[in-house]
């Protein structure tokens, strides 16, 4: 895993967690002697782990072991499971233990080559945010938290659906790993039986009269467990995870591989198309096509029926009035059981 600051040592707490990703207990003896710490170290490590949502277990005479299985983001790894044509637009690929948030890096960065992307992912975010500055919670080792930059040598048409045409891209990905039917719930949100998989959140960085960059950030749920899921309940998401639909969680590189493949694939393009490559695939996943739903507006709430996207991918909603069209970005949707 790549560290914060190139030749820095990973904290111990990062270095604890790779060690206790391989499968079994592990004595606080044995991880002192490995990780050339204190015991009193290892524990304090430990529990830094569990305040940051890690599930550890600890039993006497045996050790400690994760409560859920996982495998250490590796740049190498993913790398080396990219397709040359996806490898040959990679310029950076990097991975972090921890980062504020992955999207606000690279947006720092002003220096992307038009048509090339540098891909960052971190095994936690202590700023984390989804689309309208919602936190996302996700425990290291348990959720993939990923952002892509990428330059448009304009602004490119359809730019309003590219979260569309980006959400296609990431349900392809997971879709061959798990047999139950991903949803697209619009504008950004990969759901399954309205349960929330993972969120999609775009942010654009445009020159005048040149060229527009984006950073893509994709957060997905790997292993929630019981207790942070309730706690994301709270906040009034249902979510649910990769493992409990049957997906593996230990292939987590592979499936970072496999997304980035998608989405850079998908971004050449909707470059050159605009949505319409990406359009019946998402109208076939819609989440919310013919049910009632409201929309929440910066003036007012709007009722009726979902009746999919138009051509530009803005949802189309039939009220009493006649049907709206809503872009995205400006509201917030929630289906009326």
């Amino acid at each position: 895993m790549m560290p914060k600051h190139p030749g820095a040592e990973p904290p111990l707490a990062a270095r604890v967690h790779a060690a206790l990703a391989r499968s079994g207990f592990h004595s606080g003896t044995d991880l002192a002697r490995e990780l050339r710490v204190s015991r009193s170290a290892v524990w304090k490590a430990i529990e830094s782990l569990r305040t940051l949502g890690v599930v550890v277990h600890a039993v006497r005479n045996r050790g400690y072991k994760l409560a859920f299985a996982s495998v250490p983001l590796n740049p190498a790894r993913i790398r080396a499971a990219l397709a040359e044509d996806v490898r040959a637009r990679v310029r950076h690929l990097e991975t972090h233990w921890s980062l504020p948030s992955t999207n606000a890096a690279l947006l720092e960065r002003a220096d992307l080559p038009i048509g090339f992307t540098d891909v960052l992912a971190a095994e936690y975010q202590t700023a984390g945010r989804g689309r309208r500055g919602r936190a996302w919670l996700a425990p290291p080792g348990g959720s993939i938290c990923l952002s892509l930059s990428w330059g448009f040598p304009q602004v490119p048409r359809d730019l309003g659906g590219l979260a569309l045409a980006v959400g296609v891209c990431a349900r392809r990905a997971l879709q061959a790993g798990i047999t139950e039917s991903i949803a697209l719930k619009w504008p950004n949100d990969l759901i399954v039986r309205d349960r929330k998989l993972g969120g999609i959140l775009i942010e654009m960085r445009a020159e005048s009269a040149g060229p527009t960059y984006v950073v893509i950030g994709l957060g997905l749920n790997l292993t929630l467990g019981p207790e942070l899921a309730a706690k994301i309940a709270a906040t009034g998401t249902q979510a649910t995870d990769l493992k409990s639909l049957g997906g593996d969680p230990r292939l987590r590189n592979e499936l970072v591989a496999a997304i980035v493949a998608q989405i850079v694939r998908g971004l050449v393009e909707f470059e050159h198309e605009g949505l319409r490559p990406f359009a019946t695939e998402w109208k076939s996943a819609d989440a919310l096509k013919g049910r009632a739903v409201h929309v929440q507006t910066a003036a007012s709430v709007i009722r009726g029926l979902a009746r999919g996207i138009d051509a530009g991918g803005a949802l189309l909603v039939e009220t009493a009035q006649g049907t709206q069209r809503l872009l995205s970005g400006d509201v917030s949707v929630r289906a009326e059981r």
